[in-house]
């Protein structure tokens, strides 16, 4: 007979799975839709709303992979979760998934201390923390097979299925941009930047009836949950408001 704890494993293996599939599938529909739109004959409200929506699509895709570091996407299947973590990252920014899970059990381990890769030590204005942000996660290496793969993937699209430029870049480049601004600013940045009385977390709004859901769009919950995050790091994203967060 199942204890309730394998019950809860085997409900988030099963979440975890699903919230992948329904992340990927979004994201490549949207993507395979939006490239072959005429961006002339579009307004401005449709095209803003597409770009919005694909960048938080796009940030899901982090988020995914940032549960399957801590073991919580699959964590009843550690080698499932592991590739599907990987490759979560891959389509993101062919970012290097051992790389970015080793700085963030750092974050985690030292946060907002000497030691923390997402720490902003003396550089305390946003544009610069965000660099510096940035740097940690995408060193050269990583910013060169980034370069080259885009490169390959955007002219093998333009010449064999005749994708304008214009579309790459609104679709795929600008939202990759809008997302890492939001992973920093909502999960790093306002959680982080200042120090009252806990040193290693800024105090949080009381919340009210919108928090959930302005809590889920901001960032899927890491934003306004980034302390019950740190707290309860074996908790996957969509039970963190569920936690007890009496701080």
């Amino acid at each position: 007979m199942l204890s309730s704890q394998q019950k809860i494993f085997e409900s988030d293996d099963l979440i975890g799975l699903l919230v992948f599939i329904a992340i990927l599938s979004l994201w490549f529909i949207t993507i395979v839709g939006l490239l072959t739109v005429s961006v002339s004959d579009s307004s401005w409200f449709w095209l803003v709303g597409s770009i919005l929506g694909r960048a938080y699509l796009h940030t899901g895709l982090f988020i995914v992979a940032h549960d399957s570091m801590h073991g919580n996407l699959i964590p009843h299947n550690r080698s499932l979760n592991n590739i599907i973590g990987r490759f979560a990252v891959s389509i993101y920014a062919f970012l290097p998934y051992e790389h970015c899970r080793l700085n963030h059990n750092a974050h985690h381990r030292y946060p907002s201390q000497i030691g923390d890769p997402d720490f902003h030590g003396s550089i305390s204005h946003p544009v610069f923390w965000y660099c510096k942000f940035i740097r940690e996660y995408f060193p050269v290496r990583s910013l060169i097979i980034f370069m080259v793969n885009m490169s390959l993937i955007f002219w093998g699209l333009i010449l064999i299925f005749n994708i304008p430029f214009i579309n790459l870049i609104l679709f795929w480049l600008v939202p990759l941009v809008l997302s890492s601004l939001q992973l920093f600013f909502f999960g790093t940045y306002l959680p982080h930047c200042q120090v009252h009385e806990n040193p290693n977390f800024s105090p949080r709004l009381e919340s009210n009836q919108y928090s959930i859901l302005w809590s889920f769009f901001s960032c899927y919950n890491f934003g306004h949950y980034h302390w019950e995050h740190h707290e309860y790091p074996q908790t996957p994203w969509y039970r963190l408001h569920n936690t007890n967060h009496n701080i």
